[in-house]
């Protein structure tokens, strides 16, 4: 038997309550035997505190995918949202705000702008593609738009607090998993490797549309549960393969608008049922459908704050009052720009000067990270 001194932070074996520590099963080759003759203790974090000591045989060896991952408290994304959305839960903290993003520079105006989660919109992904909101745009453009989201949290963090960085956590749209129940968990997989910590699926027939437009329609009762047990099954199954968490799933129905609110209901509380951690009723009308969704289905549960749409615009404390967790601004970022853009087109168009309409040429490099890069590259100047 080997033993290997494995140092990880107090916060680290408190979260994976060192049990979930998983071991894998090698054929040992003789670089690893070489290694073991060497030296059978190894530290594995520099500048960690405690340690633990898991006795393996000789034919086994710990997977280390998970440390590199575990960052400022030991906390992976997942993780971090969970925290977030039990602090709203237990009435701690208000309900989490969510503004929409679509590439990595929403994604850092977001994180600069101080809020503590973000989520990545499909509709804004395909608008910035030139598409419309009815899945023309495939999972690996959304996966690639991930990355971006995911890379611009990260660089906003490392800019905001360089000595403890803690990049705010995405859930990101997963549609309908982009086939059937074994592309939903590969979705769920995939999204998780970009470092989402959460995946929602929906329960529309693909391909899908936005949830506030004409000519939606929903797969059946069984269909739409087997698509989130799979999710669930993914996000389990990440856990057991990795050590960490894997996504939170966020299960969508659309059903209230093709098959009334009874169904929508009974559609997430069998969601609650087969595992997901957050449930999202989309499209009520009124304030008593919002009320009695938060009354009948059990966890964290999303509200879409889609100005124009078919959902009443609340203030983020009724919504909380009603039981909503979060709440999402799907497009208001993406309108918003769109606005600014056309009138600045217009006044380009027009012959005239756009000096009012846009942000001083220092403050625009700065945003989209033109300071960090140059301390970065002042750090790592050479002669």
């Amino acid at each position: 038997t080997t033993v290997i001194h494995i140092l990880l932070r107090p916060e680290a074996c408190e979260l994976l309550g060192i049990a979930s520590i998983k071991m894998m099963a090698l054929t040992p080759s003789s670089d690893i035997r070489r290694r073991r003759r060497r030296n059978d203790r190894r530290d594995i974090s520099r500048g960690s505190r405690s340690f633990v000591s898991c006795a393996i045989t000789g034919a086994t060896m710990i997977q280390l995918l998970i440390l590199p991952r575990i960052r400022a408290l030991g906390l992976v994304p997942p993780e971090r949202l969970r925290r977030l959305l039990d602090s709203t839960h237990r009435g701690d903290a208000p309900i989490q705000l969510m503004p929409c993003v679509y590439d990595g520079l929403t994604a850092r105006l977001v994180a600069q702008s101080g809020f503590n989660v973000t989520f990545m919109t499909g509709f804004g992904v395909s608008s910035s593609r030139g598409f419309p909101d009815t899945q023309l745009i495939s999972y690996h453009e959304m996966l690639m738009h991930a990355d971006s989201v995911a890379e611009g949290l990260s660089s906003a963090a490392l800019e905001l607090s360089p000595n403890a960085p803690v990049a705010i956590p995405c859930i990101a749209d997963g549609d309908t998993g982009y086939g059937n129940a074994i592309n939903v968990k590969r979705t769920v997989h995939g999204y998780a490797r970009s470092g989402m910590a959460g995946v929602m699926i929906e329960d529309q027939v693909s391909p899908k549309r936005c949830g506030h437009v004409l000519g939606k329609s929903v797969v059946g009762f069984d269909e739409a549960v087997q698509r989130i047990r799979a999710a669930c099954d993914a996000r389990d199954e990440y856990e057991a393969l990795f050590g960490v968490k894997g996504p939170l799933i966020l299960a969508r129905t659309d059903s209230l608008v093709t098959d009334g609110f009874e169904d929508a209901i009974r559609r997430c509380q069998a969601f609650r049922e087969v595992g997901c951690d957050m449930t999202f009723l989309e499209s009520p009308t009124s304030k008593d459908q919002m009320r009695e969704y938060c009354e009948r289905v059990s966890g964290w549960k999303l509200a879409n704050m889609l100005e124009g749409g078919r959902t009443p615009i609340l203030p983020p404390a009724e919504l909380q009052s009603m039981g909503y967790t979060m709440a999402a601004y799907p497009l208001t970022l993406l309108s918003a720009s769109i606005k600014a853009m056309r009138e600045s087109l217009d006044l380009i168009h027009e012959g005239k000067s756009t000096c009012d309409k846009i942000l001083q040429f220092s403050e625009t490099k700065d945003v989209v990270g033109f300071t960090k890069y140059s301390k970065e590259e002042q750090r790592y100047k050479y002669d």
